[in-house]
């Protein structure tokens, strides 16, 4: 029988999705949980390959197992076995064997948020990015709409990154204050290039701080020079929010 399930995690103390052999990530923790419940030994298939310390909202993850369970009673189970690990298991349906969490995905909506003010948030130290720099809001958002459309994505990729092809179409980039202090950041594509987001927000943070002119971006964009961009920014404000099938 197989399974999709939505998962909500802290990332500040694992890995990243994917199985590491040097620290724990949450694609291994819920594989472990599923073999203390079943004794099967499976791969739980995430959507997004998120990074260490990156967190989410709505992971979608599938897996398939012998035994047929009532999602309920599966759903609590994991999120028993789950309970120490800084993961949650929000939903558990039944699914038909042709989905796939990543291949069927259509769009995959991130969030970064950043804390702009001139001292840090003890609260927030793990979950937002602090920036003491007052940033222009106003020119971020011009530069924002130089990478919506399809373009080669080379720069903004990290240097280990396998995909095939550095060509993705983004379907939105907004800018959004909360208010004086909070920056969220919403960015939206049918997939990305690994590390791209945050090389994206680390761009555009660049261009709020005055350090670079926001009609630079498409000279950056179409250089596909990793130099050019801003430093990557840091995992702690990014969020996978939802996935759209």
């Amino acid at each position: 029988m197989k399974y999709k399930i939505t998962i909500e995690y802290l990332g500040s103390n694992l890995s990243g999705w994917q199985k590491q052999k040097s620290a724990p990530s949450v694609q291994e923790k819920i594989e472990d949980a599923i073999y203390i419940l079943t004794k099967e030994r499976v791969e739980v298939v995430g959507a997004g390959r998120t990074d260490a310390g990156v967190h989410a909202y709505a992971q979608v993850a599938h897996f398939s197992i012998s035994k047929e369970l009532e999602c309920y009673k599966l759903k609590a189970s994991l999120n028993y076995f789950l309970r120490f690990c800084s993961i949650v298991i929000i939903e558990c349906v039944k699914i038909s064997e042709q989905f796939h969490a990543r291949f069927s995905a259509k769009k995959r909506h991130y969030l970064y948020k950043i804390l702009n003010r001139d001292t840090m948030s003890i609260l927030d130290k793990d979950f937002k990015y602090w920036i003491k720099t007052p940033l222009s809001i106003q020119n971020m958002q011009k530069a924002a709409q130089f990478f919506i459309g399809t373009h080669n994505f080379n720069a903004f990729r990290a240097s280990g990154c396998q995909a095939k092809s550095p060509i993705r179409t983004i379907d939105e980039v907004k800018i959004i204050v909360q208010d004086i202090t909070n920056i969220n950041i919403y960015i939206i594509a049918e997939s990305f290039l690994q590390r791209m987001v945050r090389k994206i927000v680390g761009s555009l943070i660049m261009v709020g701080k005055n350090k670079c002119s926001f009609n630079k971006i498409p000279n950056i964009i179409s250089s596909q020079d990793k130099s050019k961009t801003g430093p990557t920014a840091p995992a702690t404000g990014l969020y996978l929010l939802k996935i759209d099938y």
